[in-house]
């Protein structure tokens, strides 16, 4: 990490610390940018770094891609001073997305460092960016990359952003494939989401929003489509996602000239409310329904010790004090059947018919 963390070695590998306690909510927010590759998801952090800059508030800028070549923005975190990518494919003989995914499993083992950072950093920045790799599977469906999003959403409000290219979702079968993806995220992370169209200076993503909003002129758009299986299959998942377009946050923005970027600041401030009242009870609750299955298993535990030292001083007991390891199952078991585990009314019946016998 640039000038703020060594380069670890195996030997101090910290394990995650899991946050119980809930997450801050007067940290200054996370804003995690994904997106397809050649997205534009580099060019849209380096345009929103330099407007906030601008305007007098600094982020705190966090890159995750191990196999970019330059940053084009300043950053405060950079994975490529934690592990070397090319040195990763070279030592375990891996391809370009194998690499990519262990970069980020041995970044995610220093990740508590990372929001410690953030952490101590908080009241100089106005929010933390990062910067994700541009092969998106290899982050959001990777074990590195859920860790990372749960570390950041346990501990402070986090948003997510999902930056669309506008130019080539002019093709109804990419943009259902965007939508798709966006959706699928959306309810992995189950946090605040945004989708950015991006390159609004090359095609207005104007029909995008139309698309969204009225099925029938997707419809339309569908019909210039030589395919007509991807056509059945695009109007069918248009659709399904019709609930999931009603609740969610869109963006035009155009990362070449600025445009849009005052949207993107009002739609990062509407999600962290919305982090606040939704996601926080959420996460409340899985601690809640958390702790009440750890009581449970201490109990059943508890429980069982118990049982092994029961059935332990009665073996004590029958053999002059000696262990029998050599004992058999079943006379183990009919030992364990002379100990009364039952009840109040197991034992009144069993008085009773003691008595009766008498």
């Amino acid at each position: 990490m640039s000038a703020e963390n060594q380069q670890p070695s195996s030997s101090e590998i910290p394990e995650i610390a899991v946050t119980q306690t809930g997450p801050n909510l007067a940290q200054k927010p996370s804003v995690l940018v994904l997106g397809m590759a050649g997205s534009g998801k580099t060019t849209f952090v380096q345009r929103l770094t330099a407007y906030l800059h601008a305007r007098k508030t600094p982020p705190y800028v966090i890159n995750l891609d191990p196999a970019v070549t330059k940053v084009p923005y300043p950053v405060n975190v950079d994975i490529r001073d934690t592990v070397k990518y090319k040195e990763v494919m070279k030592e375990f003989g891996m391809g370009p997305n194998g690499a990519i995914m262990t970069c980020l499993n041995l970044m995610c083992t220093r990740f508590d460092k990372v929001i410690e950072l953030i952490n101590k950093r908080s009241d100089d920045f106005s929010v933390c960016l990062l910067d994700t790799p541009g092969q998106i599977e290899a982050f959001t469906w990777s074990a590195s990359g859920s860790i990372i999003t749960d570390s950041l959403a346990s501990s402070h409000p986090t948003v997510v952003m999902y930056i669309v290219d506008s130019a080539r979702a002019t093709n109804p079968t990419t943009f259902m494939s965007n939508m798709l993806y966006a959706c699928s995220i959306l309810y992995r992370t189950k946090l605040p989401f945004i989708v950015v169209f991006n390159k609004a200076d090359i095609v207005k993503p104007t029909f995008a929003l139309k698309w969204m909003q009225d099925f029938e002129r997707f419809d339309e758009a569908l019909e210039d489509n030589r395919s007509s299986y991807m056509n059945d299959l695009s109007r069918s998942l248009s659709l399904v996602l019709d609930e999931f377009y009603c609740g969610l946050k869109t963006v035009c923005v155009s990362s070449a000239t600025g445009e849009g970027f005052d949207d993107v600041m009002t739609a990062i401030s509407e999600s962290v409310e919305a982090y606040k009242t939704e996601y926080v009870p959420m996460y409340e609750k899985v601690l809640a329904e958390k702790k009440e299955l750890d009581e449970k298993e201490r109990k059943k535990r508890e429980e069982e010790a118990m049982k092994g030292k029961a059935v332990h001083d009665l073996n004590k007991q029958d053999g002059d004090g000696e262990d029998d390891d050599g004992m058999l199952e079943s006379e183990l078991n009919a030992k364990v059947d002379r100990i009364h585990l039952g009840g109040v009314d197991e034992e009144n019946d069993e008085d009773a018919e003691i008595e009766r016998a008498t």
